[in-house]
């Protein structure tokens, strides 16, 4: 199990990661942008969010960093642009630590299958620390 943390910008998330890349020398980086995700008739991707990153992720230092715009309609604001996102192959592992960190706190989305994990869910914990889970097979 890790824990990584969690970067989210307001439409400059290739901006950050071209800065972040030269900052720790690395060159590579995982991208996917909304429009490249999964499309669902019910919930159609605006034109202005197709080319906005949804998920990034590049090695730093020994550590994994992840990237995200918002979603246009998101509130985006200091203070919930980092978020910790736990991701683990042990899916019982995942859901006590989610069951345990959603006490007294606020979910945003309940544990369930999205289409790039089995199981993902997202909550803010009772000190407002924002959190991510995700099963990683």
């Amino acid at each position: 199990m890790a824990i990584n943390v969690y970067l989210i910008f307001d439409g400059q998330t290739r901006e950050a990661i071209e800065l972040y890349k030269e900052a720790f020398q690395t060159e590579e980086t995982q991208m996917m942008t909304f429009g490249e995700g999964h499309q669902n008739d019910d919930y159609p991707i605006p034109e202005e969010a197709k080319d906005l990153i949804m998920h990034a992720r590049m090695s730093a230092m020994g550590a994994d960093l992840m990237f995200s715009d918002t979603f246009p309609g998101h509130p985006y604001k200091v203070g919930n642009n980092v978020t910790l996102a736990i991701v683990t192959n042990d899916e019982a592992k995942l859901r006590h630590a989610f069951d345990a960190l959603k006490r007294e706190g606020k979910v945003q989305m309940e544990l369930q299958e999205t289409f790039w994990s089995k199981c993902y869910g997202s909550l803010t914990d009772k000190y407002s620390v924002e959190w991510q889970f995700n099963y990683e097979a």
